[in-house]
């Protein structure tokens, strides 16, 4: 099922997309890339998702060939609206993921109003060895626990990481941008008092600075306190 699927989506390869797509995700071989636009994944993946049976099989078939085979299997996986069948579902797939699109592109809207079912298993992702589970697990603290459900305990959680992996670093930075932008007074001690590491202390406020939601007085702050 998961060839006759893999089958499809190679007849919606454009050659000079795939060309273009493989320094965007360097260590995703180029052979494993079609080149399909996102929008053409996303009406596939809706299409797919009426056929329950095939969908099923198809997101049991771990792990799959192609890129654009795990933005579909990303895209399924965000469409689903039981809470806990989604997180089974991400905790399935999560070991197969390798490159930072596929990580960004699983974005499940069902954790909107139900986000704390989500934390016993941040707080398990975000101690794994594996680059994009780390990555996912600050992705869905910056998505979910930045607004009514915020705690100290989360910006805590993601200064803690230590890394010397550029994916995961690059999230943690956007965490503490996006931070800036919505828990102010709450995240600034870790840039004032340099608790993270360099590279990431200024991506942080390189990344606030270009945010059109910081007002420029506090950019003109921010860029005195870059190392």
């Amino acid at each position: 099922m998961s060839k006759s699927i893999a089958g499809e989506l190679l007849k919606l390869g454009e050659e000079d997309l795939k060309k273009f797509m493989a320094p965007l995700i360097p260590n995703v071989p180029q052979k494993k890339i079609i080149g399909i636009r996102t929008p053409v994944l996303k009406t596939y993946a809706k299409e797919l998702s009426k056929d329950q049976t095939r969908t099923e099989k198809f997101l049991s078939q771990l792990p799959h060939t192609y890129f654009e085979e795990n933005q579909v299997h990303a895209f399924l996986i965000a469409g689903e609206k039981d809470p806990q069948k989604c997180i089974d579902l991400i905790e399935e797939f999560l070991p197969h993921i390798d490159n930072w699109a596929t990580c960004d592109q699983l974005c499940p809207k069902t954790f909107k109003k139900k986000a704390p079912i989500l934390l016993p298993y941040i707080k398990k992702w975000i101690k794994s060895d594996k680059t994009y589970t780390v990555r996912f697990a600050v992705k869905m603290l910056m998505s979910y626990f930045l607004d009514d459900e915020f705690s100290d305990e989360w910006p805590k959680a993601v200064c803690k990481i230590k890394s010397q992996e550029y994916y995961v670093n690059m999230m943690r930075a956007w965490y503490f941008a996006t931070a800036l932008c919505k828990q102010y007074e709450a995240v600034l001690p870790y840039i004032e008092e340099k608790r993270l590491d360099r590279w990431t202390h200024n991506k942080t406020i390189q990344k606030a600075v270009e945010s059109y939601r910081i007002p420029d007085k506090t950019k003109a702050y921010l860029k005195t306190l870059k190392q």
